[in-house]
């Protein structure tokens, strides 16, 4: 279905004018394809990306619905439930559902881990039609018999992808066995690996599915380009690369915590704008270095993958790879954060010796060679980092490359599994 206008889609006059007061004229794909299916009831199979405006094309149907009925929410017991795998994300959802419903008289909230719990239970206490929660926080508040889930209609787990990725698979579980087995539901992810199809499979039924870009290739407008690199030289590079005026507004990717405190700390050393943005600062640091990031006030945000998921901020002109992801889709994620709303974005990644098994992965991903800017792969590269290595985080990959892979070197190696997944659920988010 095609639509140049939000008129077309059947959205009542109440979130057709909330739109409007947003600028809001032009559906997007994914809302144009999805909205008419969900507010005739259907379940959805989405794949998309962040930046194609998954959020309104779940949220309006809902608010929709959920006004229709007009009944009041009981006390712990929300009438829709979305899930997100970051409080970044889960905040951003409510506070756009929050623009959406405006004109609409429904209650919604968003409870996370991180921060006390206290305003959070009260809230729900106070009957709440719409609930946005990470599964950590939301199963604790289950399991102390503040919330119920009986009385959900509308259910959504956004960004199945990353959920798998950070250990939240069995938690999702756990609540969709809670939730009434007549409902519609949502699921939304970028990429469908294996364990992440067959849970679509388990908790939706009949689904539309919805593709508004090819599974796990990355945005077409991002220009990517690598520079091989010693590991010792990275930060000098990222220095010189920074001077160049075009790059206005940039996310630099880190694989862990330790080093994006590293990186943000030399840059504000070097008189860099940044900051950085991780699972062990607070909430509040959180934020409040998200908002100096978005209004400008730093030009520089470093991130680990898991913290950056659900940064949405315009006007990103480059991402720039400080490490490679030891998980391919790991990139694709990352190089998302720019290139948005039909503008032009840069991926620049530095990749030592012991990362070109990780490029090569990518590259096996995406179907596509990465223009090299500077230096040159080595013919026979070192292993990349063990588990329980402090350089990154646990591979748990082999040395040996697959055969048929991207070959930068002579001997890419005998085909092993790998595993990328795995772990203990983080109940941090």
């Amino acid at each position: 279905m095609t639509t140049e206008n939000f008129e077309g889609l059947g959205l009542t006059e109440p979130l057709l004018r909330a739109l409007r007061g947003e600028d809001y004229n032009q559906p997007t794909p994914i809302q144009a394809q999805a909205i008419p299916q969900l507010l005739n009831g259907r379940d959805l199979l989405g794949i998309a990306q962040t930046g194609t405006g998954k959020t309104a094309a779940f949220g309006l149907p809902i608010l929709q619905h959920l006004a229709a009925v007009g009944s009041r929410p009981a006390s712990g017991a929300p009438r829709a439930l979305i899930l997100a795998p970051t409080r970044e994300l889960a905040i951003q959802i409510e506070q756009a559902l929050k623009t959406y419903g405006r004109h609409l008289h429904l209650s919604r909230t968003v409870v996370f881990g991180g921060v006390g719990q206290n305003p959070q239970v009260t809230a729900l206490r106070r009957g709440v039609d719409i609930l946005v929660a990470t599964p950590g926080r939301l199963l604790d508040l289950m399991q102390q018999g503040h919330l119920k889930l009986n009385q959900v209609s509308h259910f959504v787990l956004d960004e199945a992808d990353r959920m798998l990725d950070m250990g939240f698979i069995n938690d999702v579980r756990k609540v969709v066995a809670a939730l009434p087995k007549q409902r519609q539901t949502m699921f939304f992810s970028a990429t469908m690996p294996n364990a992440v199809s067959g849970l679509a499979g388990d908790i939706l039924s009949d689904p539309v599915r919805v593709a508004v870009t090819p599974q796990a290739t990355p945005v077409e407008r991002v220009r990517q380009s690598v520079h091989f690199v010693p590991s010792s030289e990275k930060r000098d590079l990222l220095a010189r690369l920074l001077r160049d005026p075009a790059i206005e507004r940039v996310i630099v990717f880190t694989r862990t915590k330790h080093r994006a405190n590293h990186v943000a700390e030399a840059l504000g050393r070097l008189g860099i704008g940044a900051d950085a943005i991780h699972g062990n600062k607070s909430q509040g640091a959180r934020q409040r270095a998200l908002e100096a990031f978005r209004k400008g006030r730093v030009r520089v945000l470093v991130a680990t993958d898991i913290a950056a998921r659900g940064i949405d901020v315009d006007g990103v002109t480059h991402v720039i790879n400080f490490e490679l992801p030891n998980v391919p889709e790991d990139y694709v994620h990352r190089i998302g954060r720019t290139a948005r709303a039909g503008n032009d974005g840069a991926a620049i990644s530095l990749c030592a010796p012991d990362e070109q098994f990780f490029l090569m992965d990518i590259e096996k991903l995406t179907h596509q060679r990465i223009e090299i800017a500077s230096g040159q792969p080595m013919a026979n590269p070192p292993p990349p980092v063990r588990p329980g290595s402090r350089q990154g985080r646990p591979s748990n990959r082999s040395a040996n490359r697959p055969a048929n892979g991207p070959k930068r070197s002579a001997n890419p190696g005998r085909n092993k599994k790998r595993n990328h997944r795995g772990g203990k659920p983080r109940r941090a988010a």
